[in-house]
């Protein structure tokens, strides 16, 4: 799945949700401001460093759910908010006129859709290996998420 997909798949995520100020979003703001809030330096989505985060944080099994192909588990907005950080958070609210908590909310719902779309078959390869650089980083990386 391409980067586009992913993003409108995220907003499409979002726009289902019970939040009634997030569900009449355009769908090309949502993605945008996906796209701008999960972007790495080099313009591709960094979910590597996201769920790097979750292991460290022990939540490692919620990660690893959203890789695999059963069910996602889901996380609350509160959670969404330490692993991403208030300030980008905030920066993802602003630009969509929500409140940070619908914005975390709406984050909480999307990212575990993101990132098990993301992940095929239950890997990040592409998105790792650009993150990791070679192939000695990308096996580093997995050590330390499923370890």
């Amino acid at each position: 799945m391409n980067i586009e997909n992913l993003l409108n798949l995220g907003a499409s995520v979002i726009q289902g949700n019970d939040d009634e100020t997030t569900t009449s979003l355009d769908t090309a703001r949502l993605s945008s401001a996906l796209g701008n809030l999960f972007k790495g330096n080099e313009g591709k989505l960094d979910f590597g460093t996201l769920l790097g985060k979750m292991k460290e944080s022990e939540l490692g099994d919620v990660a690893a759910s959203w890789l695999g192909n059963g069910a996602n588990e889901s996380v609350s907005g509160e959670t969404i908010k330490n692993l991403i950080g208030p300030d980008k958070i905030a920066d993802f609210a602003s630009t969509l006129g929500l409140s940070e908590k619908s914005a975390e909310d709406a984050l909480a719902d999307a990212l575990p859709e993101m990132i098990d779309k993301a992940s095929p078959d239950g890997s990040l390869m592409e998105n790792i290996i650009d993150k990791a650089g070679d192939l000695g980083g990308l096996l580093g990386f997995a050590r330390k998420l499923f370890s």
